[in-house]
């Protein structure tokens, strides 16, 4: 008997000590830092952090955007496009809505739809109004309300690291991809 309790409190403090290492691994630079909560398409509620392990190609628009959005969601999929079959597993593409009181996840999942972008590797997130102001700060994405249903915002295409990490920004609609194609596949085989 005290063998047992002896070998269950030894995993119990390795259990332990692993989850920490895993908690030190992140570095500052990380977007997995952020604790924020956010909904997915599905409904589903999870944290930034739930990404880790995949290089994430991330966008920031809202689904009744009439000018940029729609041009910097055809953008996210020509880049989905440029990648080699075998490593869509391995990315996650992200849109965040801007507009979170308007993009609930029934109409986040509608929009994907509606544009082709319901595989598995599509993310659309619904935060709130102050965890979306604290990740476009993050990204240095500006955005302002102008009318009930419109925003001026920028046009940031980012990609991170499978650690949260920020290693590309391509900014501007319908810009030559080719550098952001290439840093993506490279961050992926790394």
């Amino acid at each position: 008997m005290k063998n047992i309790i002896y070998i269950l409190t030894l995993f119990l403090f390795l259990g332990c000590q692993k989850k920490e290492t895993v908690k030190q691994s992140i570095s500052e630079e990380s977007i997995f830092n952020l604790t924020s909560e956010w909904k997915t398409q599905d409904n589903k509620t999870i944290h930034l952090e739930d990404l880790k392990g995949k290089v994430t190609v991330m966008v920031m628009i809202y689904t009744s955007c009439k000018a940029a959005c729609p041009r910097l969601v055809a953008d996210m999929r020509d880049i989905e496009s440029k990648m080699p079959e075998d490593k869509l597993s391995d990315l996650n593409f992200v849109l965040v809505s801007i507009d979170p009181e308007t993009d609930n996840p029934e109409r986040l999942k509608k929009f994907a739809k509606e544009n082709f972008m319901d595989a598995p590797h599509w993310t659309f997130l619904q935060g709130n109004v102050n965890t979306v102001q604290e990740f476009a700060n993050v990204l240095a994405v500006k955005y302002k309300k102008i009318s009930p249903l419109d925003f001026s915002h920028s046009n940031i295409i980012s990609v991170f690291n499978k650690n949260g990490e920020l290693v590309h920004q391509q900014e501007g609609l319908g810009v030559n991809n080719e550098n952001t194609v290439a840093k993506i596949i490279e961050t992926v085989s790394q």
